[in-house]
């Protein structure tokens, strides 16, 4: 019988960002005698996921886990809910589409949606939300039940808006609530520990910090990992070449429960609402002018960037593990950068290492955090693949699974499974429809299809009255919950 290992005896998180300071907190909790110390490192402009002020509902659930309260998150972070992505403009001119979260519940989603509801609409608007999520949106109405109640609207998956410095100062009162200690500096020399790892990290002031396990979320630098001699970098540029990202200054507080990512003749347009102000990002289209890229953003930038895209081979080598951006760059469409850092973190968690880590370990984490990698790149080619994004933005090279995905989808109805991809499987499909692909016919819809879409579509209108009878608009619930407790 083997003898259990010694425990991590201290761990330094590089990176003092929302991505860092939450790591930290998973440690400490995974960990409690564990000592976990925070440095904080200058942050970059293009670290989008220490930026980002909303992520997808996998954060929701690693807040409850990690006792992160949504309710505070509302109360002291300027949170707020979406519940869907509108997509304006990908399938064509006067195209629109809805990308909702969750596994759905129906049945026969698949021929619901194709046969009455949620699919690609043209300039009429004329038909009808194509899940609960959308037709909340619609209508302004939404509240967060709470755990337990039998109501339709729990089976709502939604994602969560913050003001980013706000969350993080919320993040900072937890860790240190928990005992994580926090130091400043600049890094002058890493020390190696001759297997591939890091022994030391010595900081400008003579100051040095050895630690058993070193979490990198120093952003795009890496400053950690791209130090090591084992680092390797895959390029994207293939599929996702660099482009031109312009960062609007916020715009006045907008409370929506959704978010639109538009595509224009400029390139594509994410307006990301919130309490603290709108958010807007342009990335540009190739051989646009300066006045046409500044009439599609609406005013003068606070930001102009260009990312060239890509991942690390490996997110964890020796005792330095990579989470995020340390591991991965790419443009911030869809929400991804924080969702990925924390699939990472809680990958990291389940697969937690003692004081001696077995290769088997490292191993299993890079198999997955790859797949998870590979999985966001495939969902931005996914949409650089839309009817009109080719038009826009001109042909790339497509990932094998990008094509058999959208293969399989448009002539069969339905997609191969992926595994550790950021979106759920009827997410994907919804994402695919809000794109403007034609879903195709599965299989068993071909002789039972409009039997079983017509009894979709009248357990959703039963369920949408239900809904909408069993919430206020969203304003009036918000301002409820704003109001002090007693």
């Amino acid at each position: 019988m083997s003898e259990a290992r010694e425990p991590l005896n201290r761990v330094c998180v590089a990176g003092g960002g929302q991505v860092g300071v939450l790591a930290a907190i998973a440690v400490k909790r995974a960990l409690p005698t564990c000592e976990v110390m925070v440095l904080g490192l200058p942050p970059d402009p293009v670290d989008f996921a220490d930026h980002a002020a909303s992520a997808l509902p996998f954060t929701n659930k690693l807040h409850d886990r990690l006792g992160i309260s949504e309710q505070a998150i509302i109360a002291r972070a300027g949170g707020s809910h979406r519940l869907i992505t509108r997509y304006i403009g990908w399938g064509g001119q006067g195209h629109y589409g809805a990308l909702s979260y969750g596994a759905g519940g129906e049945a026969d989603a698949a021929a619901f949606a194709r046969e009455w509801g949620g699919g690609s609409r043209g300039n009429s608007g004329v038909r009808p939300a194509g899940s609960l999520a959308e037709a909340l949106a619609d209508a302004g109405r939404f509240r967060a039940p709470p755990p337990g109640e039998q109501t339709p609207l729990a089976e709502i998956d939604y994602a969560l808006r913050w003001s980013p410095s706000a969350y993080h100062a919320q993040l900072i009162g937890e860790a240190q609530r928990l005992g994580v200690t926090h130091i400043e500096g600049t890094l002058a020399r890493i020390e190696p520990d001759g297997v591939g790892g890091i022994a030391a990290l010595n900081l400008a002031g003579n100051t040095t910090i050895a630690a058993d396990l070193f979490i990198d979320c120093s952003g795009a630098q890496a400053h950690l990992l791209s130090a090591l001699p084992d680092h390797r970098a895959q390029d994207w540029s293939d599929v996702l070449p660099q482009r031109r990202l312009l960062f609007a200054p916020p715009g006045e507080p907008l409370l929506a429960l959704e978010d639109r990512i538009a595509l224009l003749p400029e390139g594509w347009l994410l307006e990301c609402a919130g309490r603290g102000g709108l958010q807007t990002v342009l990335c540009t289209a190739p051989d646009i002018g300066e006045d046409a890229l500044l009439r599609a953003l609406g005013t003068a930038p606070v930001y102009d960037a260009r990312l060239a895209a890509g991942r690390a081979q490996a997110a964890w080598i020796g005792n330095v593990v990579a989470l995020g951006d340390a591991a991965t760059r790419f443009e911030p469409l869809g929400f991804l950068h924080l969702d990925l850092a924390h699939r990472m973190l809680a990958l990291l968690l389940e697969i937690l290492p003692g004081q001696s880590i077995e290769p088997l370990e490292r191993a299993e984490f890079n198999r997955r955090a790859g797949l998870m990698m590979d999985g966001v790149r495939d969902t931005l080619a996914v949409h650089y693949a839309a009817p009109r994004a080719t038009q826009v933005f001109g042909s790339t090279v497509q990932p094998e699974g990008v094509t058999r995905s959208i293969d399989q989808f448009t002539r069969r109805g339905r997609l191969p499974f992926c595994e550790e991809h950021p979106l759920l499987g009827q997410e994907r499909m919804s994402l695919l429809r809000a794109l403007g692909f034609a879903q195709g016919v599965r299989p068993q819809d071909r002789t039972s299809g409009f039997r079983n879409a017509e009894a979709a579509r009248k357990a959703f209108e039963a369920k949408t009255s239900a809904a909408l009878a069993d919430t206020a608009p969203y304003g009036e619930w918000m301002t409820a919950q704003l109001q002090p407790r007693r």
